[in-house]
């Protein structure tokens, strides 16, 4: 049995791939984010460290009951384009971390992140072609990567 006629396993899938990229970014990172906390001048309304991880999940998991919703609607170049939007974009989601915590190259990382919220854009707007509660699930998600793009420049900023 394929997993487009078995919805549940679909959401299970798409739901644990994504949250598992964010858990091996995390896990990748957690000696430098350790770090950060202590060593790096932070910008005015930083949150706490244990709201990370929080909000990730959460954003994880929104991310891909998007992607289910996508991957289970019928075959048709706008599924097709925004599945692939969508895994580029979580590609450029788990290697910002990578530049901002491990490698510290802040200015990087702040690009990165422009490029990331401009491909989320994209995704919202390609999943929205093809399912509009996927496409709303995913706007917390580009508001909170626009508050890191802020956290981000802030620490470019305050650091160099």
């Amino acid at each position: 049995m394929s997993m487009k006629k078995t919805p549940w396993k679909s959401y299970l899938f798409w739901i644990l791939f994504t949250e598992s990229i964010g858990f091996l970014s995390g896990f990748l990172t957690r000696d430098s984010t350790q770090l950060y906390q202590s060593a790096i001048i932070q910008p005015p309304l930083s949150p706490p460290a244990i709201v990370f991880p929080i909000v990730w999940t959460i954003l994880y998991a929104l991310m891909g009951i998007g992607a289910a919703r996508i991957f289970l609607a019928p075959n048709s170049t706008a599924h097709t384009r925004s599945l692939l939007v969508y895994l580029i974009q979580l590609a450029f989601n788990f290697f910002w971390s990578i530049l901002f915590f491990n490698l510290q190259r802040f200015g990087l990382a702040f690009l990165w992140l422009i490029a990331l919220w401009l491909l989320i854009l994209l995704m919202i707007r390609q999943f929205r072609k093809v399912d509009h509660l996927a496409a709303l699930l995913q706007i917390p998600y580009l508001l909170w990567v626009t508050f890191a793009a802020y956290l981000n420049l802030g620490v470019w900023l305050l650091n160099c």
